[in-house]
């Protein structure tokens, strides 16, 4: 028996990367996988590689369309993996301030969202996408490092305020995805190298690293309100 036979997994930016492999594990262990994103062509030629039940294109930081895609879904949810948001860097000379307050809200304000459509709704888990890689201060970080450090006590206090419904949150350094490729450009296989030289594991992660502890998370129910670093040691290494 499968690890998530008869269950039924929501991945929220599964058209590609982490999101992806993570729905893709998610059926090969059984589940009946949902994959929502923006793009709708980008999402049917994933769902087919990843033979998803169900498809749905929708903005998740946009609260309107989140509560609409929670509240339209037939059936039960078990569990809900979300990939939506993301790091924002910039000096502080240089910041767009309205545009970071915008990003701040979103990245805060996310996991609530998603927390009060769950109810009544998912009866397993969920689990959400940090990072480590601005844990420690730095030039350019000042908005992403203060949202990476007030994330653990925001899923903290989610798992307690949905319970029994359980929260976590994966904390990824570099992931070698699709848009991993498309920030560092030519540049791509030179930070690889220098992962390789310099990570305790010898070796760059990938998503389907994240999908593995993703699908932990899914199966094992003593866990909840809590962060999983996946950064194969990368915040103890100097930048």
């Amino acid at each position: 028996m499968s690890k998530l036979d008869g269950q039924t997994v929501v991945v929220i930016g599964g058209s590609a990367g982490m999101g992806l492999e993570t729905a893709r594990l998610a059926r090969a262990e059984g589940a009946e996988v949902v994959i929502t994103g923006r793009n709708e062509d980008r999402l049917k030629q994933a769902a087919a590689e990843v033979d998803a039940a169900k498809t749905a294109a929708f903005d998740a930081t946009d609260p309107v369309q989140l509560e609409r895609f929670f509240t339209d879904f037939s059936g039960q949810i078990d569990h809900v993996f979300i990939t939506a948001g993301g790091p924002y860097y910039g000096l502080l000379e240089d910041l767009d301030l309205a545009d970071a307050q915008k990003h701040i809200g979103i990245e805060l304000t996310l996991p609530l969202y998603v927390g009060r459509v769950a109810r009544g709704k998912v009866r397993g888990s969920l689990t959400f996408i940090g990072g480590t890689g601005a844990r420690r201060p730095g030039p350019g970080l000042i908005v992403t490092s203060a949202m990476t450090n007030a994330q653990p006590s925001l899923i903290a206090g989610l798992a307690i305020e949905i319970a029994p419904i359980r929260v976590n949150l994966i904390a990824a350094g570099f992931v070698d995805t699709p848009l991993s490729a498309r920030l560092l450009g030519d540049d791509l296989e030179k930070r690889r190298q220098q992962l390789r030289d310099t990570l305790p594991i010898g070796r760059v992660v990938g998503p389907e690293d994240v999908a593995a502890l993703a699908v932990h998370l899914m199966t094992n129910t003593a866990l909840t309100g809590a962060t999983y670093d996946i950064d194969g040691g990368q915040q103890f290494v100097a930048r």
